[in-house]
């Protein structure tokens, strides 16, 4: 798990990734508010470790600045400001977990995979177009009617929704669906007709597209 710290003391911070390394973390500092915007947005973190009283940008004025991009990882705001005031401002701005100093370091790092676990489920629902599904739990509807896959067609829509809308290449597909087995294009050909009945053949457009020559592409655009 990949971890950013903002927090302007750098002792502190030195002792908050001690302890979480030995969890198995990796952590990167910034030490105003300011570096903490540009950290964030420039790279990849599972959990945003923030503190309000930043030189630059406050803590709130960096969690705004953050859903403002767009981002939706998740922030964990660690303050020594613990008035209900101010908590309920740190939720207005969109963090999603509000700590107080001091916190016992193994209660920290549980809220912190707590935080990193629902990212994580929430992740695995998608949306595209009129599709709803759930990777994890195996559940898919379209237009809110629900639609039962086979475990082949389930690995074949995983394969397209992971590059859609961009076309995949029928080998590819073989590949990923039978790893250990030779390519049988008349097999793939069966399972991609009852992926299209399932999921296109009651709706009034089809999402499933075969592009000849290229492959199969899984796209809302008509």
């Amino acid at each position: 798990m990949r971890i950013l710290i903002v927090e302007d003391d750098a002792q502190l911070a030195a002792s908050i990734a001690e302890f979480l390394e030995l969890q198995g973390a990796d952590c990167d500092f910034a030490y105003n508010g300011q570096a903490g915007v540009t950290l964030a947005t420039s790279q990849s973190y599972e959990v945003i470790l923030l503190d309000v009283m930043l030189p630059k940008l406050d803590g709130f004025d960096v969690c705004a600045a953050l859903r403002k991009h767009g981002m939706s990882t998740p922030v964990l705001m660690l303050t020594a400001m613990g008035t209900t005031e101010d908590q309920i401002n740190g939720f207005r701005v969109g963090v999603d977990d509000y700590v107080v100093k001091p916190c016992p370091m193994p209660l920290l790092w549980a809220r912190i995979t707590a935080l990193h676990r629902r990212a994580q489920n929430q992740q695995a629902l998608k949306h595209l177009g009129p599709l709803s599904i759930d990777i994890e739990a195996r559940q898919l509807e379209r237009a809110g009617q629900p639609i039962s896959l086979t475990p082949t067609g389930w690995k074949i829509l995983e394969i397209l929704l992971s590059h859609s809308p961009k076309v995949v290449a029928r080998v590819d597909i073989e590949r990923y669906v039978w790893p250990d087995e030779e390519p049988d294009p008349g097999r793939l050909n069966v399972h991609l007709h009852a992926l299209r009945k399932a999921l296109d053949q009651p709706f009034e457009f089809a999402l499933i597209k075969t592009i000849t020559g290229l492959g199969v592409c899984i796209s809302e655009e008509n």
